[in-house]
């Protein structure tokens, strides 16, 4: 009998314990965001590919370029990737700071899109020998 009391007491003591834990932490939010290229550790969301290619199309058909290597240029694809859409293929940088690229240094991160200004895709010299591409997953 008196072990029956000791558990019963052992018992309301575990069940008293429980409803007195902490709530767990909540999750941050918003949500991480999801990536819709990552070139090398580089996250890009759909609106960051977005706002290059955009860049990249308007200098295409103002008929200007920016910076010393001239973006936004032909594209040539030497590395044989398989894209989507067909070609002439134009290349603009994308940069991993988030800003549209206006000149200086392009980084290792391209859009590639066509003169009908449809995505090719998002390539990088980032893992790539030499001076080639790779496709950014």
């Amino acid at each position: 009998m008196l072990s029956t009391k000791l558990y019963t007491l052992a018992s309301l003591l575990l069940i008293q314990g429980a409803f007195s834990a902490p709530a767990p932490a909540p999750q941050p939010f918003p949500l991480p965001r999801a990536c819709a290229y990552t070139c090398g550790s580089v996250c890009y969301t759909s609106s960051a590919v977005s706002a290059a290619q955009s860049a990249g199309y308007d200098q295409y058909e103002s008929g200007s370029t920016v910076g010393s290597n001239d973006y936004p240029h032909v594209y040539n694809n030497y590395e044989g990737f398989d894209f989507p859409v067909s070609g002439t293929y134009y290349e603009w940088p994308i940069l991993s700071s988030g800003s549209v690229y206006t000149g200086g240094s392009p980084g290792a991160d391209r859009v590639v899109f066509n003169v009908d200004n449809q995505l090719a895709g998002v390539i990088t010299h980032t893992g790539a020998s030499g001076n080639n591409f790779v496709g950014c997953e």
